[in-house]
């Protein structure tokens, strides 16, 4: 099993009472805050250490770096800017480049490499990062002889195929003829403290290849807790008041989505239309007690509270499978056996056999949560609007909740505050040209950046023309903003507005049925540069939409399907093909 939070011994040099103190709190940390621990007393015992090592020379000459990220929701592109920031005050001579915006040639031309690689989905590469990932892959490939090179996989244990992507361009990049300096990390959902050790040894390592035998004595922690301004973070949010709690959807809606605006004065939070809000929700206490009770720890209001507000008790991973298993003796289930299941059917395998200690270590930190900005700045001030639908289900015998979309709409009123932060999305933004003709598709919450743009094109007075597609369950129960659009059709910011609702009719309809319909006036928008948006379902919709303007471009284009393909990714690279999928 993971390895559980240490407990200080009798014979440690504390007295009784103070080890007893300790335990109570050590017991109930996380990995990531005992790693922040661990380098803090380490820090603070070498500042007030007289006989403490020198910090390493740098190199006799700035050394040049570069550091590739391939990156969907930012988390790769934020620990790429704290590396450059870490290697620069090595001495290093860093670069960071978008996988984007480089090419396998251009990067086999670096004598040091760093790559931080997302995986997405089931083993995806992010959107921008798809030519270079492909282009590496083929036999055309440039050899990568003369480069040194590390790799850190970023991805979420609750898929398969974790950090798959990031295992992938490590082996590509040594059959390849790279040198590795050090292994690849694997990171999960909770990478600060492991991305941080990783890149201060990494970074050090080369630091003594290159810069002489005095080398590699410093370490410089990166703290992805602080932000580059003075701004909120995941570890530090604003407390931001709930201002508006609506439900959208009618009450006879098999949907319930809640119009949610939360004030912003005096945090500074300077958000674009595209841009996501960060949400730290806590779980539902019911849930807590009930895993709690099946795990034969009642009665622990520490513990209690920490499986309320930092520790993830739903999300179940194939690797706390194995741990628990072989922590319990209980025989591990099959593979396919957590599909729809969490935590707690899995404690209920061997009830009452883990400790508090045992049960801390099995869980991952809670993470945050993050919801497309609904509104413009432009047009409601130090406000931002959330379109928020509370997620609920049955799966094996249980009601399952989503952990924030529930916290948010059912526990929180207006009066009530939300712990927030800022994710900018600097790849999902409006054209620079307002008289650019821009197409959104949304359906149900994925509606919510593009009434963001629409209030934001209506402030600036954008003259280029705004096509929606929207669609939803039934057109009675669940048109999300409908009295909004009807006024901006009134008015003509919204050009054209087409729907699909698919409970309305014995054939279920969805957004890319309403795009086959339109493709001829949808080909020639593109033809005439329009941007073209897609925000939503990851699984579904955005498949079925990106396989539907392939079919459109070959049908309208008189093209076959690689002629298809060729003219959509030249569209996507021109910019103009953006999507926000979850």
């Amino acid at each position: 099993m993971s390895k559980i939070a240490p407990v200080l011994p009798n014979t440690a040099p504390f007295a009784q009472d103070q080890i007893a103190a300790l335990n109570q709190v050590i017991s109930v940390t996380t990995a990531e805050q005992r790693a922040w621990l661990s380098g803090y007393l380490a820090g603070l015992q070498a500042a007030n250490d007289p006989q403490a090592v020198a910090p390493a020379a740098p190199p006799a000459k700035r050394v040049p770096l570069t550091i590739l990220f391939g990156t969907e929701s930012g988390n790769a592109e934020a620990i790429a800017a704290q590396a450059r920031k870490v290697a620069a005050k090595l001495g290093f001579a860093p670069k960071v480049f978008d996988m984007a915006d480089i090419t396998p040639a251009q990067a086999a031309a670096a004598e040091n490499l760093l790559i931080v690689a997302s995986t997405w989905g089931e083993g995806d590469p992010p959107q921008r990062a798809v030519d270079f990932y492909e282009a590496l892959m083929a036999d055309s490939a440039p050899r990568f002889e003369k480069t040194r090179y590390a790799v850190l996989a970023l991805g979420d244990r609750a898929y398969a195929q974790f950090c798959e992507i990031g295992k992938r361009i490590d082996e590509r990049l040594a059959a390849l003829g790279g040198a590795r300096i050090a292994d690849r990390i694997e990171c999960d959902v909770d990478y600060e403290a492991a991305a941080t050790g990783w890149l201060d040894a990494t970074l050090e390592r080369l630091n003594a290849e290159v810069g002489g035998k005095d080398a590699g004595a410093s370490i410089i922690h990166v703290d992805f807790a602080r932000p580059v301004t003075d701004g909120f973070t995941r570890a530090r949010p604003f407390e931001a008041e709930i201002t508006e709690h609506v439900r959208l959807s009618g009450s006879r809606s098999s949907s319930d989505t809640h119009h949610v605006a939360v004030s912003l004065e005096g945090a500074g939070i300077a958000y674009e239309p595209g841009d996501a809000l960060g949400v730290v929700p806590s779980n539902d206490p019911a849930l807590a007690d009930a895993l709690l009770q099946t795990a034969g720890l009642g009665g622990n209001d520490t513990l209690r509270s920490a499986l309320i507000d930092r520790l993830d008790i739903t999300t179940l991973t194939s690797r706390q499978i194995e741990d628990f298993a072989r922590e319990t003796g209980v025989q591990a289930p099959p593979a396919d056996w957590a599909a729809g299941r969490q935590v707690i059917d899995l404690l209920a395998l061997a009830p009452g056999k883990l400790s508090a200690e045992q049960l801390t270590a099995l869980l991952r930190p809670l993470p945050p949560r993050y919801y497309s900005i609904a509104s413009s700045r432009k047009a409601v001030g130090e406000e931002a609007h959330l379109l928020v639908a509370a997620l609920r289900y049955t799966a094996h015998g249980r009601d399952r909740a989503g952990v924030a979309s529930v916290d948010i709409t059912a526990r929180h009123r207006e009066g009530d505050s939300l712990k927030v932060f800022l994710r900018a999305n600097q790849h999902f933004r409006l054209p620079a040209d307002p008289d650019r003709p821009v197409i959104m598709i949304g359906p149900g919450t994925g509606v919510a950046p593009f009434r963001g743009f629409l209030q934001e094109r209506e402030a600036i007075g954008a003259g280029g023309h705004n096509w929606l597609v929207f669609g939803h369950r039934n057109y009675t129960h669940d048109f999300l903003y409908q009295l909004e659009m009807q006024d901006w059709i009134k008015s003509g910011l919204l050009t054209r507005l087409d729907v699909a609702f698919s409970r309305d009719q014995p054939e279920k309809r969805y957004v890319q049925h309403v795009l086959w319909d339109a493709r001829q006036d949808l080909y020639a928008w593109l033809r005439d540069g329009a941007a073209l948006y897609v925000c939503g379902d990851a699984n579904a919709m955005a498949r079925d939409v990106h396989a539907v303007l392939l079919r459109i471009l070959a049908d309208q284009g008189r093209q076959d399907a690689d002629a298809a393909k060729a003219e959509l990714d030249a569209i996507r690279r021109d910019g103009r093909y953006l999507r926000d999928v979850y």
